[in-house]
């Protein structure tokens, strides 16, 4: 689906550039089509000369796309897609440096920033960013006479409440190979680990992480408290539609199920990540990426427009379109005050000190390959953590070595 925008016919110095994006519509009337074709437009009437057309393509397909296009030697000059390691590694992108102003890179929140670091250089530029929050239905709590949890412990006691009540799935568990590695991530920073180490280095079979699959194994998985599908053959897209159907009492999301909770009339609630002992540290935060590629030379003319993309106007307009969080301080500011916004507040507080994958690491996309596909065994009758876990730790150190 290719967008043009509206300018006049080109000159013989005009520079049209090329940007393959990721929609993050659901349907053809919110498509992500419409926001860059109406952007693109407003630019090209303040920058002559310069042109923009925008290719936007699903989550299915673009990082594909990219990929296939960059192999053909036809790379784009930008790319809104997953990640941005692969290409930084080849060094087939401008460094943020020679792209931003200095104003415009300072505006990204510092975390969504580092993450877009590979050695210690700025390649991948955040554009939009979400965090998790633990929902609950508050009317089968209600019903129930329970509060939300704090801790594990109560998070187990108020789904064996909630079993006892008739709830179909009192805690949904998605380890099925949709996005397995998200629900794992946030259990293991709430058990105070996590893919890496502080150094960067992969530590899927930590202490912490085993413990944390152990208890997730015997307290919740083994007493019946996840419901009738398995763990491992339950996805997110799965689980978000069952708690609008009003049959989950808790599970972990983020901001777009707030309106397809709401659509189907279910009262939720949003609370902090439960830790083992209290409020969990840290929670997760995603982050999708912009990139510049060096193969056409239009650094300059890239700059220019990806000032004009991170204005607060811009960002703003689109994370409020998409119920996604903004990527820059200066947009947050503004959301954190508008009454308007208070619904994306409770995420956008957990922003500054969310945990990211790593997404700088070449090796991430094998490594969360392999946990999408395998993770679920480690809490099925007759998986074990440790041996789960190790495997994955033996495959993740192999695909960093051979960065």
């Amino acid at each position: 689906m290719a967008l043009t925008g509206c300018g006049g016919s080109a000159g013989s110095d005009d520079v049209t550039l090329r940007l393959v994006a990721a929609d993050y519509g659901d349907s053809a009337a919110n498509s992500s089509e419409k926001y860059w074709d109406e952007l693109a437009a407003s630019f090209e009437a303040e920058h002559p000369g310069i042109h923009v057309e925008v290719d936007v393509y699903s989550w299915n397909d673009v990082d594909r796309k990219v990929r296939d296009l960059v192999d053909a030697g036809r790379a784009p000059d930008l790319a809104q897609i997953g990640a941005y390691a692969d290409y930084a590694a080849k060094d087939e992108l401008y460094e943020a440096d020679d792209l931003l102003s200095i104003p415009t890179q300072a505006d990204f929140v510092s975390r969504l920033s580092d993450a877009g670091e590979m050695r210690r250089v700025q390649y991948g530029m955040p554009f939009a960013a979400s965090t998790r929050l633990l929902f609950y239905n508050k009317t089968l709590f209600s019903e129930a006479g329970l509060t939300p949890p704090k801790t594990w412990s109560e998070l187990a006691a108020d789904a064996k409440v909630l079993k006892s009540k008739g709830v179909e799935i009192p805690y949904a568990l998605p380890l099925g190979p949709e996005e397995a590695q998200a629900e794992t991530m946030q259990w293991l920073l709430s058990g105070g680990g996590g893919y890496t180490q502080d150094v960067g280095t992969y530590s899927l079979d930590s202490a912490e992480n085993v413990r944390t699959f152990d208890w997730l194994k015997n307290e919740l998985v083994g007493k019946g408290l996840t419901g009738p599908t398995a763990p491992a053959k339950l996805n997110r897209a799965d689980a978000f539609a069952a708690f609008a159907r009003g049959e989950v009492g808790m599970l972990n999301g983020h901001p777009t199920l707030m309106k397809t909770a709401a659509a189907k009339g279910i009262k939720f609630g949003m609370v902090p990540m439960p830790g083992a002992e209290g409020r969990s540290r840290t929670t997760m935060g995603v982050a999708d990426w912009m990139m510049a590629f060096k193969k056409n030379g239009h650094r300059e003319q890239a700059g220019e427009f990806l000032d004009y993309v991170y204005s607060t106007r811009n960002v703003l307009a689109f994370s409020r379109r998409y119920d996604l969080l903004p990527v820059t301080t200066s947009a947050s500011a503004v959301m954190a005050e508008d009454p308007e916004d208070k619904d994306l507040a409770p995420f956008l507080e957990e922003l500054p000190s969310a945990e990211l994958y790593p997404v700088g690491e070449t090796s991430w996309a094998g490594v969360s390959a392999s946990v999408k596909q395998d993770i679920g065994k480690a809490v099925g009758p007759t998986g074990r953590p440790s041996a789960v876990l190790g495997e994955l730790q033996r495959r993740a150190v192999i695909a960093e070595s051979a960065e």
